[in-house]
């Protein structure tokens, strides 16, 4: 079926439920309750679409760094932040909640934006949506990059560690949540801290994964 942006929200709100992030129990997202019947919701309901839900799910590295920010609201309190790669929003909505003054979260998934929308709503928090991969750009009017989880897939966290780079050359603080994926960077990162973050073997190998704050140096 064609994906609409209200037929989107109808999806998430039919098959998820609002519950508050483990780590980070001031927010509440919407999220599945059962990984593999929303899978297979999103494979036979709207083929064509990406039928990965990773927007229903508060992955580790988003969970830190959401965390991160709200513990050191410093690192945010008026400034203007961009979420690569959002998801479900969480990292976005945690800087807009420790005193961003603008939020813009990026995600090339057509369901993000619904997920966007409805989970700011719900937690009281103003966060633009933009529908696409901001990778390469030079993000002028950005004072900090927020992103949760990228260094999954090598050609992505080798674009992300390639822009990010620059980014932080030209003053641009660049933050990552990261809990020691395969294409993790192992130089070139400044450990920020970290936290012992629950997750679920519905999505990852452990019940609680130790996951790092790294923040990119400029090249």
């Amino acid at each position: 079926m064609a994906l609409t942006l209200d037929g989107s929200m109808d999806f998430i709100r039919s098959r998820t439920a609002v519950t508050r992030v483990p780590l980070v129990p001031e927010i509440e997202l919407y999220q599945a309750t059962e990984m593999t019947e929303l899978w297979r919701a999103t494979t036979a309901d709207l083929e064509g679409w990406d039928d990965s839900p990773f927007w229903a799910f508060p992955w580790a590295g988003g969970q830190a760094l959401a965390r991160h920010v709200l513990d050191h609201p410093e690192l945010v309190a008026g400034l203007r932040v961009a979420d690569f790669g959002t998801g479900s929003g969480l990292v976005a909505i945690a800087a807009w909640m420790a005193g961003a003054s603008q939020v813009v979260a990026y995600d090339v998934d057509p369901f993000c934006e619904g997920a966007v929308r409805l989970n700011s709503s719900r937690n009281g928090a103003e966060v633009e949506f933009v529908a696409h991969s901001p990778l390469g750009e030079a993000f002028l009017s950005v004072d900090v990059v927020l992103a949760g989880d990228v260094f999954y897939e090598k050609q992505m966290a080798e674009r992300f560690l390639v822009w990010g780079r620059a980014l932080a050359g030209r003053g641009v603080r660049v933050l990552a949540g990261d809990p020691g994926r395969l294409y993790s960077p192992q130089e070139g990162v400044r450990d920020r801290g970290a936290h012992d973050v629950p997750t679920s073997t519905a999505i990852e190998a452990r019940l609680v994964m130790k996951t790092w704050i790294l923040e990119l140096l400029p090249e």
